[in-house]
């Protein structure tokens, strides 16, 4: 009986234009989409340029990716679609007919929604279509991918007809019912941001939210969360029809029938709930590269993560952005950001804190001159519409927990049942919130011992506790800076060689000493390189005559003069040094600057000379360029004076070493150190400015550098396989231009015929 009404329905459908009308505009949609996306890599890949991630890129982009566009316009076409479904049997008085035949009402909905679900299916033929094009077209096609993608827009679509087929039941006028639906879809769009503030509702309100459900199956993530919701909405929406049904035709009372709405709604919420807990969560990455889950490097920290574990995120209301932290509708997708982690950790456990404390605010304290701290949070509060109760007192937060060596700005605090702890932070940057890099970090530091990094002092060299620009407080332990020594898993403190490096230490930097060592410490730094400790060595032009002793212990010596490059952009002494295919070997950071063309901007330089062999396996990281650069030996002034190569007093043009990577085998390790004949590369001036029309990438370097010296442990490494998607066989825009004109007219024609042979042979009955 559910068959024959379900085919009933779609005989229907496709005796209307309607049903025709909606799946000809949708496969001329889907088709400019696809041709657009798929004619940019065709045209990209004849450029010369990377396509690889192909699949993804044209299906699952996330802002111009046929699906993730497909899945707004659904939101247009199911209304139409399911308006008329049972509205039409009230306006014309069959329903009564269906009522006293031999049908139940939950055959009668049943069968209709199925007529829905086979139209669905027909629509996501559509894009099947688009599938198997580029599964032809595209070599290693990430097929399971994009399947997944379809399959999260079918149980939309389902989702929609379920909720169109409620409202149809709701009148016997199309028209209102189309309104209703849109206005139904609409509220479960927006109900994800409403009653956030309260802890009660919340996760309802959050979990009954229809937004971004779908979007998880187009980036190729299938969650049980998502597939239930579907579900539960489906069969929520049928409920509901089927009693609204059966109190028409039975004549159930009011009060009877909103008990049985409300039944069924508190079981689909309780439902949901429990669908929604992490340890009932079920995963499965489609995707070739794993992308949705947590790389193997982070999955084994977390494994280590034995006995319960705590964040608890710290939120100061008068901090820069404090005031929006703290309002209820930023707590659920904040904390999205580790639902990979509780996908392999569910009993992690997220707690939030709300205080007020003095912080580092100059534009609250400009703006509120002579408020109080508590009068100032009062304020934010009403204009946030926060309630102003939730927040702790000074005295209260000092007491739980002391923020002041955080500057009272927002954190996190990583507590094991161990005890053991660690900070995670947000950063000065677009981005603000810490990557899987870094929060990985922050768990590895509880788990293993990290690397210790010694700066030496004693001679001049260049510290970590200022902000001057020649100084390395960003890199070494700025908590806002990302690429800080600090947030990436390691410990700084200072070294001197009055005595013994101690053994703790790994890695040593030696920042353009300025005074010659003593006998005494000569030895003590020998006796780190004899045990075989890490080191980064850098020099500067001007510090030739202190630096080369050191740099000779290792075979090598600054050049004399630096390295100028005739440049009408840049001034002469500012150099860009290029990675060399070597340097793959050492870090694949470094690999990734050469990809993307980036460079080491180098200020002052000295070129890098071998001069003798000591036993190290000797790998050039950065080179300077090879056209109009040369060693000048005879300008000191860069500003006024004008540059001249001249062969005669030792000038030569060409690429000159500025970094080197070193390696050698002490005992059962691997010995690694890094010598450069600049120092304000990764200096707080170095790293923080910019040079116009120049595509610096001067962090990269502390993060390939130590990660290469700490024996690859830190930052932690986060690599995923690249896509193998990297060629399209389609090579000609001729070629792409017969796959558009195809989607975009051909096949509307053939579903126009269609459309038109059904209705002359729907007539001629």
């Amino acid at each position: 009986m559910i068959c024959n009404i379900a085919r009933t329905e779609l005989q229907m459908l496709f005796y209307s234009p309607i049903a025709w009308l909606i799946l000809i505009v949708f496969t001329v949609q889907a088709g400019v989409l696809f041709s657009d996306l798929f004619t940019r890599m065709v045209s990209n890949q004849a450029m010369g340029y990377n396509v690889a991630g192909s699949s993804l890129y044209i299906f699952a982009n996330t802002w111009t990716g046929v699906f993730t566009q497909i899945q707004n316009y659904l939101y247009y076409y199911i209304p139409l679609l399911t308006m008329s479904l049972v509205s039409r049997e009230l306006s014309s008085g069959s329903i009564k007919l269906l009522y006293s035949s031999p049908v139940t009402n939950i055959q009668i909905i049943v069968g209709k929604f199925f007529s829905v679900m086979v139209y669905g299916a027909i629509m996501m033929g559509v894009l099947l279509l688009l599938w198997l094009i580029g599964l032809c077209t595209i070599k290693h096609f990430d097929w399971a991918a994009v399947l997944t993608g379809i399959l999260g827009l079918y149980l939309l679509i389902c989702a929609y007809g379920s909720i169109g087929i409620f409202m149809s039941s709701l009148t016997s006028y199309q028209i209102v019912a189309a309104i209703g639906t849109f206005a139904v879809l609409m509220l479960l769009n927006m109900v994800g941001g409403w009653w956030q503030d309260y802890d009660v509702v919340r996760d309802v309100t959050y979990w009954l939210s229809m937004k971004g459900r779908s979007g998880t199956f187009i980036r190729g993530l299938i969650c049980s969360e998502d597939v239930l919701y579907f579900l539960i909405i489906m069969m929520l929406f049928l409920a509901l029809t089927i009693i609204r049904l059966n109190s028409v035709r039975q004549k159930v009372s009011f009060g009877s029938t909103l008990l049985r709405n409300v039944g069924v709604l508190l079981l689909a919420c309780v439902v949901g709930y429990f669908s929604s807990l992490p340890l009932l969560k079920v995963y499965y990455d489609s995707t070739e590269t794993k992308q949705n889950t947590l790389t193997e490097n982070s999955q084994e920290i977390v494994k280590k993560l034995d006995g319960k574990l705590t964040i608890t995120t710290y939120v100061n209301i008068l901090d820069p952005d404090g005031a929006w932290f703290a309002t209820g509708s930023f707590l659920k997708p904040d904390m999205e950001r580790f639902e990979q982690y509780l996908r392999f950790k569910p009993d992690m456990k997220l707690r939030y804190v709300y205080y007020y404390d003095t912080t580092n605010n100059p534009r609250l304290d400009k703006q509120y001159p002579s408020l109080t701290l508590r009068e100032k949070m009062v304020k934010l509060s009403k204009i946030y519409s926060i309630d102003s109760n939730k927040f702790k007192t000074p005295d209260e937060i000092r007491s739980m927990i002391d923020l002041s060596g955080e500057g009272n700005m927002f954190v996190r605090q990583i507590v094991r049942e161990n005890g053991e702890k660690s900070w995670l932070r947000i950063y000065n940057d677009l981005q603000r919130f810490p990557s899987e890099r870094e929060i990985s970090a922050a768990f590895k530091r509880m788990v293993m011992k990290l690397p210790i990094v010694g700066f030496l002092t004693g001679h001049g060299e260049r510290g970590y506790r200022s902000n001057k620009d020649r100084d390395y407080s960003a890199f070494a332990n700025d908590k806002k800076f990302r690429y800080a020594l600090m947030n990436q898993g390691f410990d700084v403190e200072y070294v001197t060689l009055e005595k013994e490096i101690p053994e703790n230490i790994n890695i040593v930097v030696i920042a353009e000493s300025r005074e010659p060592f003593t006998e005494k410490e000569d030895a003590n730094l020998q006796k780190y390189i004899d045990r075989g400790g890490n080191l980064l060595i850098l020099g500067e032009p001007k510090r030739r005559e202190i630096m080369n002793p050191l740099f000779a212990k290792f075979g090598f010596e600054l050049m004399e003069g630096q390295i100028v490059k005739q440049d009408t952009n840049l001034q002469a002494d500012v150099v860009l040094s290029y990675p060399t295919e070597e340097a793959d070997s050492i870090a694949y950071d470094f690999r990734t600057m050469r990809l993307y063309e980036q460079v080491l901007v180098t200020e002052g330089v000295s070129g890098l000379r071998q001069v003798a062999d000591k036993g190290y396996v000797v790998t050039e990281l950065f080179k300077s360029d090879t056209v109009a650069s040369w060693n000048e030996v005879e300008t000191t002034d860069f500003v006024d004076d004008t540059i001249r190569l001249n062969p005669l007093v030792g000038e030569v043009e060409q690429s000159y070493p500025t970094l080197v990577a070193l390696s050698r085998r002490v005992g059962e390790r691997e010995q690694r150190i890094i010598l450069s004949g600049d120092a304000d590369c990764i200096s707080n001036g170095g790293l923080m400015g910019q040079k116009a029309g120049v595509r610096s990438s001067n962090f990269t370097l502390i993060m390939g550098g130590f990660f290469w010296l700490s024996d690859n442990e830190a930052p932690v490494d986060v690599r995923r396989p690249r896509p193998t998607d990297n060629k399209i066989y389609i090579t000609s825009a001729t070629g792409a231009g017969i796959v558009k004109w195809s989607l975009v007219l051909v096949l509307p024609l053939l579903l126009l015929g269609g459309g038109v042979f059904t209705w002359v042979r729907r007539r001629g009955r």
